[in-house]
């Protein structure tokens, strides 16, 4: 049985097709996902066919996110892929209770002072769409094209750290393979190693 089969299903909230961690596949379909947003909406992965989407996973407390929003990395990033087309979804999948976990005036307060530019911030207290990417930490990012086939997974960046100035020096992935797609080139880099804080899920 393929990973499509095991995993491709929809996942509103708590429901999740498959098992709990299978690490989705670069090249193969993207897990489907329906989440509630900070804007009053819900948010399926379907909404955005035929578009590019970005995902991001959250966490305001940890120092590596916080590293790429004080510096305005990732307001930049997301601000040009909004840009170019894209969809960037920023989610939460810090279980209730758990250090980062945001309510709904708290993510759009935290969006405002961030000066986030993501299309949509995504609530998954019950980690199914978290564990259906087999998201790590935060932050974690994933490409997905516009036939829904999954072209990134990992880390923001090539250098690890949680220090502002190696940023500039950091291959930063996401850009990268928007380029890619927007030129109809491979992507040259497929997945990387993610880092940062680990995802606080629920048990």
């Amino acid at each position: 049985m393929t990973l499509r089969n095991t995993v491709f299903g929809v996942i509103a909230g708590v429901a999740l097709v498959g098992p709990a961690w299978a690490k989705p596949v670069i090249g193969e379909a993207a897990p489907s996902f329906s989440l509630s947003g900070a804007d009053g909406r819900t948010h399926a992965l379907s909404d955005y066919k035929g578009k590019v989407v970005v995902l991001e996973w959250h966490n305001p407390e940890c120092p590596f996110v916080k590293k790429h929003y004080e510096a305005g990395n990732l307001p930049k990033q997301q601000a040009d892929a909004v840009a170019g087309g894209a969809v960037w979804l920023t989610i939460n999948s810090g279980a209730p209770g758990k250090q980062g976990v945001l309510d709904v005036a708290a993510a759009n307060a935290w969006k405002t002072k961030s000066k986030a530019a993501s299309s949509a911030y995504l609530f998954d207290p019950q980690g199914g769409a978290g564990r259906a990417y087999a998201a790590k930490t935060t932050p974690h990012l994933y490409v997905i094209d516009a036939e829904g086939v999954l072209r990134y997974a990992g880390g923001i960046d090539s250098i690890a750290s949680a220090d502002k100035a190696d940023i500039g020096k950091a291959t930063q992935y996401v850009p990268q393979v928007l380029s890619e797609l927007a030129a109809g080139q491979p992507v040259s880099v497929g997945s990387s190693e993610p880092y940062g804080c680990s995802i606080k899920y629920g048990s």
